[in-house]
């Protein structure tokens, strides 16, 4: 994915839902090369980054989602760090379908949810 995006002219949202995106493709690009282990950590490491700095963002005291939405990312924030450090470069294939998928789900929430506002 392109990394000279540029974000000026994108919403908050939009911003999160690329991060996620971007995240996700980081991934599938990642399994598509097994041989390289160092580029899956780091895929692994990049959404492991993204979900720790979004349950920090829903932790904040002027986090304006509510309570449920709070505590649904958070618990996908656990369940993403769990999978990463259990499995790490070793990670499965399914393992990957699911994070690629917590992540585009997300993304499309966000987006969808900047639609209605």
């Amino acid at each position: 994915m392109d990394d000279d995006v540029d974000l000026s002219m994108l919403s908050l949202p939009e911003i999160e839902a690329f991060g996620l995106t971007r995240a996700a493709v980081i991934l599938d690009r990642a399994r598509g090369n097994r041989d390289d282990k160092t580029e899956m950590a780091w895929a692994l490491d990049q959404n492991l980054q993204l979900w720790v700095a979004i349950k920090t963002l829903v932790g904040e005291k002027d986090c304006s989602l509510p309570a449920n939405i709070k505590e649904n990312l958070v618990r996908l924030s656990g369940f993403v760090a769990d999978t990463t450090f259990r499995s790490g470069v070793e990670i499965s294939d399914d393992e990957i379908d699911t994070l690629t998928k917590i992540n585009l789900q997300i993304s499309e929430g966000l987006l969808q949810g900047r639609e209605t506002a």
